[in-house]
């Protein structure tokens, strides 16, 4: 029902709003360990999931064994969960949301007669016009023929109810796991010159970046453990301004991490892992390779990885015509540059700043004014550009309304973009032209 409608019944009813992503994130960690009851393991809807153990309960003592452990784990780790074994999909799907338990070979009809055809994964609408029709239970449909069913509500309520009793089969189909990008390399012994580990991080480099490319992906952080003979760890991690998979330019921005290790005894293994990687489209090679984003690509990430990548930063258009709202500051890591022209309307300063009172003598524009302790005269005006404020947004520096904005070129020099106000005849300076 409607949150309305459920508060007018039980108005101390406490509510909060469902996190999908976690829960999502929950159930594929739930989805990888249930791989401990059955090799194949797949999402049964957005909070399920379903299992084919045929040939494994017998390791467990039976299916009642194995699903009484399934509980007791679950219940260790504090979570609450309804189970069923069946025979088919269909029909461990309803009665694991309706009581749970295991039906046994042959019983199929027997227990599932007694469930809601809501039961049988069929929508809403259908279910309700079932209901209409006095069918409210599976066990009301299963002698029905199957013809004068399809043709009133569908062949997909026959398709479910045939899966469900085993008469069309539903394989349990999981999902492929995602790529696990990390290699490790062995040494015979153990190695202690920072030549050595960056000869071994090559290595690792190019595997790892060829499964980058069978993959279509580039790494975004990367990070490279090093185990020590005196089973200590040492850690080196990097961030990439932008998707990579070249180990030529990776390497060279581990050296100066791999420079301030402490080998101790020496360093017995190697692993590198891409912990975090972005779809990367297969580029041209060669010597007519073009690639001048690269160059800054590596300028962002070396900076970023000695001051942070947050603090790199970059300015990009936003949708609004007032000047203090037309650009938004943006982490240059994770921000690709905007087009240096903009599209259409008027020109804009190289640079903008708050507005500036400005003494003017009598005209519009005026012929003279001062800015900032300078006399200036009018040699060139253009304009007027009219900018209303967003009447959506309360911004204490546009109440005073409208703005007519004009391009001032001044006979000393400076090039300005200076606004009056008509409410509150007044002139002002925002920007300066290059």
């Amino acid at each position: 029902m409607a949150l309305a409608d459920a508060r007018a019944i039980c108005p101390d009813l406490a509510t909060r709003p469902a996190d999908l992503v976690r829960e999502a994130t929950t159930l594929a960690a739930l989805r990888r360990w249930a791989g401990r009851y059955s090799p194949m393991v797949a999402r049964d809807g957005p909070d399920g999931l379903m299992a084919d153990i045929t040939g494994v309960a017998h390791l467990f003592g039976g299916e009642a064994e194995l699903r009484a452990d399934l509980h007791a784990r679950l219940a260790r780790a504090g979570m609450a969960a309804q189970s069923a074994v069946a025979g088919t999909f269909g029909g461990a799907h309803a009665l694991a949301r309706h009581g749970g338990g295991i039906i046994p070979d042959g019983a199929l009809a027997d227990r599932l007669g007694p469930l809601p055809v809501a039961a049988l994964r069929i929508d809403h609408d259908t279910a309700e016009a079932l209901g209409r029709l006095g069918l409210r239970r599976i066990g009301d449909l299963i002698p029905r023929a199957r013809a004068p069913l399809a043709r009133r509500f569908g062949p997909g309520l026959v398709g479910r109810l045939d899966q469900a009793l085993g008469y069309r089969p539903e394989p349990v189909a999981p999902e492929a796991e995602p790529p696990h990008f990390g290699v490790r390399l062995s040494l015979p012994d153990p190695v202690g010159l920072q030549s050595d580990v960056m000869a071994g991080l090559a290595r690792l480099l190019e595997r790892l970046c060829e499964k980058l490319g069978r993959h279509h992906a580039g790494a975004r952080r990367l990070r490279l453990e090093l185990d020590r003979v005196d089973h200590a760890g040492v850690q080196v991690e990097i961030g990439l301004a932008g998707a990579m998979r070249d180990p030529a330019r990776i390497a060279a921005l581990f050296e100066k991490g791999v420079e301030e290790v402490d080998a101790g005894f020496g360093i017995e293994a190697m692993r590198l892992v891409a912990t975090v990687t972005e779809p990367l489209a297969p580029a041209q090679i060669g010597p007519a390779r073009a690639a001048p984003q690269d160059g800054m690509d590596d300028l962002i990430t070396r900076l970023g990885n000695r001051l942070g990548f947050e603090t790199i930063q970059r300015l990009a258009p936003a949708e609004s015509l007032i000047p203090e709202r037309s650009f938004q500051v943006l982490a240059a890591a994770w921000s690709r540059a905007a087009p240096a022209d903009r599209p259409g309307g008027p020109p804009r300063p190289v640079m903008i700043f708050p507005p500036e009172p400005v003494m003017a003598a009598p005209g519009h524009p005026p012929a003279r004014f001062r800015w900032r302790r300078m006399a200036l005269t009018t040699l060139r005006a253009t304009g007027p550009e009219r900018i209303a404020p967003e009447w959506w947004l309360d911004d204490p520096a546009w109440r005073s309304g409208l703005r007519d904005y004009w391009r001032i070129e001044t006979r000393e020099g400076p090039r300005l973009w200076l606004f009056h106000t008509p409410q509150a005849p007044a002139w002002s300076a925002q920007g300066v032209f290059a």
